[in-house]
């Protein structure tokens, strides 16, 4: 699958040049000139890296990039701005952007950027697990929903990973128990439920449920119960 970027960028001579030149270096690459048509492509579709414009019509750059770290954290997001000052560059920093190219720009130095944040993404995301707005940096044993930190004890930290790597599968309970507690399952203790219980509960704070009861089975992750 090609790497998806998408160009925020309301200068036609300059969107055209990029649209042009990141196609021809293999990449798919979507393209947009306002800051509100922007702020709807990235919270409705998943991109590999988009690169920002600072000046927009509608809504600034800076806005859309504060809104988009909001719900996404680790998409790379590199801003291409006439804006060359160092207050300006601490700004875009400070609000979530991975990198800050001036205009006007050499071509290669934007290519050769823009695959310095894809390899630094890909290093990221094998230490990620995510579903949906969930995710689980196994680094920092940090869980988010919606951009927001959970508070998960050792145990519903291992709840959630061992779901993230089985989404949309049914896990029974006893291989549940079984590789969270390193024991075997009697079929009599409640301690799975109350952890699921738990887990749902500070999941379910600011989504809605995504790990169902299979009743008879175990439990499932995935984003809606079955008919």
């Amino acid at each position: 699958m090609s790497i998806r970027l998408l160009v925020i960028e309301d200068e036609p001579g300059i969107a055209d040049f990029l649209v042009r030149g990141l196609s021809d270096e293999g990449y798919s690459v979507e393209h947009v000139d306002n800051g509100v048509t922007a702020w709807l492509r990235l919270k409705t579709e998943q991109w590999d890296l988009v690169l920002l414009d600072w000046w927009l019509p509608g809504e600034e750059g800076i806005q859309v990039l504060r809104r988009f770290r909001q719900i996404d954290r680790t998409t790379p997001v590199l801003f291409l701005t006439a804006r060359d000052g160092l207050d300006e560059r601490v700004t875009g920093l400070d609000s979530g952007a991975d990198d800050y190219l001036v205009k006007p720009f050499a071509f290669e130095e934007l290519v050769a950027r823009i695959r310095a944040l894809l390899r630094r993404k890909d290093q990221t995301d094998a230490n990620i697990l995510e579903y949906s707005d969930i995710a689980l940096d196994l680094t920092r044993q940090r869980a988010t929903r919606a951009g927001v930190a959970l508070d998960l004890t050792a145990k519903e930290l291992l709840l959630l990973s061992m779901f993230l790597r089985h989404p949309n599968r049914v896990l029974s309970r006893t291989r549940i128990y079984e590789t969270v507690w390193e024991d075997d399952f009697d079929g009599v203790s409640n301690t799975l439920e109350v952890h699921i219980k738990e887990l749902r509960r500070k999941l379910e704070q600011f989504g809605n449920r995504v790990i169902q009861t299979r009743r008879g089975l175990g439990y499932i992750l995935e984003t809606a119960a079955a008919e």
